[in-house]
């Protein structure tokens, strides 16, 4: 599903993003935009937790400049959310792993949505 990320750009679907995404299992693509580029809180996530999926993976930028406020984390755990957080390039690497394999080994796909910092 994610192709490719460098700094600032990002391949989903063979179609090239050159802002913050947020990536659905069901292969939709959005802008992902915050009140404060380098930190994350509630409302940053609101989106991905309303579409009740397994698992959340956030993406913090190329350095992991980006913070994910404590709110957030516990606003996701409280929904009994898996959250997953690392620096970009490897949270596009979990995303790719449990969307592309959750179906091959379970035998159903697992929700998956992935927000993704692209730059810092």
């Amino acid at each position: 599903m994610i192709g490719e990320y460098k700094f600032g750009s990002i391949k989903v679907n063979g179609e090239t993003y050159n802002h913050d995404v947020a990536v659905f299992w069901t292969g939709e693509v959005l802008k992902w935009q915050r009140e404060q580029s380098h930190v994350i809180d509630v409302k940053d996530v609101k989106t991905a937790v309303d579409v009740s999926p397994d698992t959340i993976v956030i993406g913090t930028g190329e350095s992991g400049v980006a913070v994910v406020k404590d709110e957030a984390k516990e606003f996701v755990k409280e929904k009994g959310i898996k959250l997953i957080i690392d620096k970009t390039e490897e949270a596009i690497k979990t995303f790719n792993v449990i969307f592309l394999h959750s179906e091959e080994e379970k035998g159903e796909q697992d929700k998956v949505v992935g927000l993704f910092h692209l730059t810092c």
